[in-house]
């Protein structure tokens, strides 16, 4: 079930639904989202609010795919990694069954 939660976004008050369990998660995505925005706005006071929200969005969501591709590219070498050592005890479990 979803409770109204409210958040502080760059001195505006948001209300936004949220599952209780989530609710933890929510504030601290808006405390991030607060934190980039002020960051964003400190080097131009005179950038409209949507340009900053706009600007913090692009930040994020280009933080986020480069963790996915450092999260894909590690998956893959402990795949490698992995498929290494099989063959390596597939061939000490053969040349011990000699």
């Amino acid at each position: 079930m979803s409770e109204p939660v409210n958040v502080r976004i760059l001195d505006r008050e948001y209300l936004v639904g949220c599952a209780p369990e989530e609710r933890a998660d929510l504030l601290s995505a808006a405390q991030l989202l607060d934190a980039r925005m002020r960051e964003i706005r400190g080097s131009n006071r005179m950038a409209g609010i949507d340009r900053i929200a706009v600007l913090a969005a692009l930040n994020l969501a280009h933080e986020l795919l480069q963790l996915k591709h450092g999260t894909n590219d590690r998956d893959r070498e402990i795949e490698r990694t992995l498929g290494e050592l099989n063959r390596k005890l597939d061939g000490l479990l053969d040349s011990v069954s000699r």
